[in-house]
């Protein structure tokens, strides 16, 4: 029997709800706490058969100290270099097991420390910070092959909020909508974005609009993941938190709200701390378990 066959008997896999207090919002993850026995193969057939956009895989780190662990990604396609709401996921479950803390995860692209309290009404949350973040412009060729895929027109977009490259551990094309309309209405082309992603090395696009003072809505279309849509994405809100900050549209120490899934019918709410300086971004959510 492959051994990820065995972990699935095994109920090895616990599945959680992340950026929500609801088994039925957020974004649903897989969580495997002790992923040392597994290859490649078998996180990838693990990832693929729960369908979640994300899976986490943690081992503890050899020769490091306590609430030390090596965390790995698989959507249902392949491995991504970090993501969100799985990290929030994990480090929640591993709270409820271990009793809230400090715990530090270290990805493909470098160190997370995540941090697990019980807030005042007795629920559990977390708190990761990124990796330092990076924000860069986007060829014009670029933003045009990405809304033609997504069935976008340059009017369609915010120019108070131009189009870019963010990284915090995965990078993202974010795109403003001029309206709230525009972004309800996601009727994308799923092969021709995954092309264009998978040719710019992109995880998400972050289609954003701006509701307010530090409150915006998403949409992220994961067909690189082989998922139509995520209904919360943390990575991506930590990329965004550092656009904001390049733009100057908030002024550091600031705290945004990002609501995200409230088109999916899976309402995810993301707290994300900007800084000052040019360093990492805290991005703040609770995560409940997933029943059956």
């Amino acid at each position: 029997m492959p051994a990820g066959e065995r972990f699935r008997d095994a109920a090895a896999v616990i599945r959680y709800a992340a950026f929500t207090d609801k088994p039925t919002g957020g974004n649903p993850a897989g969580v495997v706490l002790d992923a040392s026995a597994l290859n490649d193969s078998d996180r990838l057939a693990i990832a693929r058969d729960l369908g979640y956009s994300e899976t986490a895989f943690l081992s503890r780190r050899h020769g490091g100290e306590a609430g030390e662990y090596d965390v790995r990604y698989f959507s249902p396609e392949a491995e991504v270099p970090f993501c969100g709401h799985a990290t929030i996921a994990a480090a929640v479950a591993m709270a409820e097991r271990d009793g809230p803390g400090r715990l530090v995860f270290h990805i493909a692209a470098g160190t997370v420390p995540v941090v697990t309290r019980r807030d005042e009404a007795g629920a559990m949350t977390a708190s990761l910070t990124s990796v330092t973040p990076s924000v860069a412009d986007p060829r014009a060729a670029d933003v045009d092959a990405a809304l033609s895929a997504l069935r976008w027109r340059r009017p369609d977009l915010d120019t108070s909020l131009p189009p870019k490259i963010a990284y915090a551990g995965a990078r993202h094309l974010i795109l403003a909508a001029a309206s709230r309309d525009r972004l309800a209405r996601l009727d994308y082309d799923f092969e021709a974005l995954r092309a264009f992603m998978l040719s710019q090395d992109l995880t998400i696009v972050d289609l954003v609009f701006r509701a307010g003072d530090g409150l915006y809505h998403a949409r992220n279309p994961f067909p690189v993941g082989g998922v139509h849509e995520d209904p919360a994405t943390g990575a991506a809100a930590a990329a965004f938190g550092a656009y904001l900050r390049e733009l100057g549209r908030v002024a550091p120490p600031a705290r945004v709200m990002v609501r995200q899934g409230d088109d999916m019918g899976r309402p995810s709410r993301i707290i994300v701390d900007i800084p000052r300086g040019n360093g990492p971004i805290t991005v703040t959510g609770g995560a409940v378990p997933i029943g059956g």
